[in-house]
């Protein structure tokens, strides 16, 4: 499963396969096979590469406190979907082709060929996994054109806007 995770300034794409406590984690271009099993109400057992480690994980709002090694470090995750869903990533806010992520169905479409839009101004709203998700301008642009409708069905990939 792919992740979003915001610590300070800098946000990383994390890919966690396997099961049973045995992960193999990918984080850029890095590699780790890691073991971990909870030992406490927020508290686990890490085995990292053959390196062990405690690490306690509390809740702050909607964010992670990771303390380990006497330093604690504020995490923000998210699933990567969601992350690029509420216009997060790149192709789905930012000037250019704005495609659908996954497969959903457009619930409403805030913007027509020629209108001028700012950061942050809504595009669309595409409804996947039984959530709805607004779609918002990254870029300051002009856009050229709207390939959907509300109640129209869309598959991942499929063009929404395309913002000059």
């Amino acid at each position: 499963m792919k992740f979003v995770a915001n610590v300070g300034d800098a946000t990383e794409t994390v890919d966690i396969t396997g099961d049973n406590g045995s992960y193999r984690v990918v984080v850029g271009d890095r590699v780790w096979q890691v073991d971990a099993r909870r030992i406490g109400e927020t508290t686990f057992s890490l085995v990292i590469d053959g390196a062990s480690h405690l690490v306690d994980v509390a809740r702050e709002g909607s964010a992670r406190v990771v303390h380990l090694h006497g330093l604690s470090f504020v995490v923000d995750v998210e699933e990567e979907v969601r992350h690029r869903l509420r216009g997060g990533a790149a192709g789905t806010g930012a000037r250019g082709t704005i495609r659908a992520p996954m497969p959903g169905r457009i619930t409403h479409v805030a913007v027509k060929p020629g209108d001028a839009v700012q950061p942050g101004d809504a595009l669309l709203v595409i409804e996947a996994m039984k959530m709805e998700n607004e779609f918002k301008a990254g870029a300051a642009g002009t856009v050229r054109e709207v390939r959907v409708e509300a109640g129209q069905p869309v598959n991942a990939g499929d063009v929404l806007v395309v913002i000059d």
